[in-house]
């Protein structure tokens, strides 16, 4: 992939745990209808489509973070110059990595997942993961929320109807290795899963986005992560009204429109802040 510092014409957008690609449907069409190359990269074996996760949840049991971030660098390595990257929820963690690895003219993180060194823990995501990582038994299974338990995690604050009909088209199960690991990584030596350096000097710009509503990944998560970044490097933290499903919240649009302006103005300039 080229270093080429001119506007990116291709973004590149994450998803997160316990959707697929599909999540992305509305962004994708805005951004493709102002001249942008979209690409939407699903976890290995989330090729398919989310009933078929549904009906059968292997692919989501084999999932590994090495194998996530692997295929996501071979999407990058393949493009003529560096994108903008936008990942939500563990696609915010996994932009972090992209760009610390190198790759990407600018990055956006909403509501992201923490990288390691981040030990805030809110009440909301405790409440909202507990029967994900309480039950030692889900590591080596594919966690599913009930509707009650995505209504409280993702759209909190929905309408009921509204939020049955984003669990109904969105909802997969989640892998609970990944999970359990996710938390234990911290209280073990070494850097492990999902490790930054947050002292990279050359890392792309970086704007995380935060839901004030966000039961799953609370504000106070991403105000520590960005904290943790202790390089030159532009790094920086917006709040919108909304929920953990911010991406499908009412007013969606202006955090669509906001992360693409943030990451074009950023992408042109030197990341250092």
């Amino acid at each position: 992939m080229s270093t080429d510092r001119s506007t990116p014409d291709t973004i590149v957008l994450i998803h997160g745990f316990w959707v697929t690609p599909r999540s992305w449907e509305h962004w994708a069409a805005r951004y493709e209808s102002r001249g942008y190359k979209v690409i939407t990269p699903a976890y290995p074996g989330f090729e398919v489509e989310v009933e078929a996760l549904n009906t059968d949840p292997g692919p989501v049991e084999a999932l590994t973070v090495p194998a996530i971030v692997e295929k996501l660098e071979t999407v990058l390595r393949e493009l003529d110059s560096p994108p903008i990257i936008i990942g939500h929820s563990a696609g915010g963690a996994f932009t972090q990595i992209l760009l610390d690895h190198g790759f990407g003219a600018a990055g956006v993180a909403i509501n992201s997942a923490p990288t390691e060194g981040v030990r805030v823990v809110p009440f909301a995501q405790a409440k909202a993961t507990f029967r994900a990582i309480g039950n030692p038994a889900n590591h080596h299974r594919a966690f599913a929320y009930t509707f009650a338990g995505w209504q409280y995690a993702f759209t909190n604050g929905f309408p009921e109807e509204r939020a049955r009909e984003l669990y109904d088209r969105y909802h997969v199960p989640a892998s609970g290795q990944i999970l359990w690991d996710s938390v234990t990584a911290n209280f073990k030596r070494g850097m492990h899963d999902t490790a930054v350096d947050y002292h990279n000097d050359a890392r792309a710009p970086l704007l995380f986005i935060s839901g004030s509503e966000d039961h799953l990944m609370p504000p106070a998560i991403q105000r520590s992560n960005a904290k943790h970044y202790k390089s030159d490097t532009l790094t920086e933290v917006k709040e919108f009204p909304g929920p953990h499903l911010l991406p499908a919240n009412d007013g969606w649009e202006e955090v669509a429109d906001y992360a693409l302006s943030w990451a074009v103005e950023h992408a042109a300039q030197p990341s250092v802040a």
